[in-house]
């Protein structure tokens, strides 16, 4: 026995713990990845707010596309911000089989990390003959409105106006999340005790980011369907503390069931910060330290 115990003790001295990450509950308490399935498996809409370049977010949508597609088969559908409207036909094509996957990149705009982090999601699709939904408004659109507001859209013609939110486009820039940012690009200048009322060009890029909200929720809307779940990526800002793209589904259709996954990054996973209590259903926590996709 003391042999064993001499020949052991090496192992257990050099055995640790390093967590990828760990979910948590809205209110911060510990909480598991087969809770979040569940949550997820009951809703209408989940959203994965994720970190465009982290690994773990883009691994754990990937598990949560599979293991939802065991409970819902059919009845679950995709949709992300990182494919933009004008680009459903191309992205359509490719999932039903009818281009490969050399033709797809020619004939829509990706993401530079499409073929590591959103590759393995459509290509999930294109084997299980799932709906993938390019949801975002294509990109001239918001620069524009970032550069001149939201009357720049007035001279879309109206054929490519069918890949935006209905206009006119109310925007609230008093919610939370865009007074954030516009209280940011203040504080690039002046503080914002000095300003009672937004530059032009910070609340002109709010708005910008409204119309990607906006046009996210209206294709969501338009492409659901009764029964399924609309499993939905985007950039964790776009849907944290409820607000974003669910700000504008709720204007629609309050009574959704909806399901938010907040991503954050910290020092240690099994600390969570205070600030990120009621950012979503879930809070995943991932080490600052984490690798990243670029």
């Amino acid at each position: 026995m003391k042999y064993l115990l001499l020949f052991l003790l090496p192992c257990f001295a050099f055995t640790s713990d390093k967590p990828a990450y760990q979910f948590y509950t809205q209110k911060l308490k510990t909480t598991s990845y087969q809770k979040v399935l569940k949550e997820a498996g009951e809703a209408d809409i989940v959203f994965f707010g994720e970190l465009h370049n982290n690994p773990i977010c883009h691994w754990l949508e990937l598990q949560l596309t599979k293991d939802l597609y065991e409970q819902k088969k059919e009845q679950l559908m995709l949709g992300a911000e990182m494919f933009e409207a004008d680009n459903q036909t191309a992205l359509s094509d490719y999932v039903s089989g009818k281009t490969t996957d050399k033709e797809f990149p020619k004939q829509a705009r990706l993401w530079n990390n499409y073929k590591t982090d959103y590759r393995p999601l459509v290509d999930f699709a294109r084997e299980h003959k799932l709906s993938v939904v390019a949801t975002n408004v294509p990109r001239r659109y918001a620069s524009a409105v970032a550069r001149q507001g939201l009357a720049s859209l007035d001279t879309v013609p109206a054929a490519q106006k069918a890949w935006i939110a209905p206009l006119p486009l109310t925007v609230d820039l008093t919610l939370p999340g865009y007074k954030a940012m516009l209280d940011m690009m203040h504080g690039d200048a002046v503080s914002t005790s000095a300003r009672k009322e937004p530059s032009d060009q910070a609340a002109n890029f709010a708005r910008a980011q409204a119309i990607k909200d906006a046009t996210m929720a209206h294709f969501i809307l338009q492409n659901r369907k009764t029964g399924s779940t609309f499993l939905h990526f985007n950039g964790s800002y776009h849907s944290n503390h409820f607000e974003g793209i669910i700000w504008y589904l709720r204007q629609k259709q309050p009574d959704l069931k909806i399901v938010t996954i907040a991503s954050v990054e910290v020092p240690d996973v099994a600390k969570p910060d205070k600030a990120n209590q009621n950012l979503a259903s879930f809070i995943l926590h991932i080490p600052s330290d984490m690798t990243k996709t670029y």
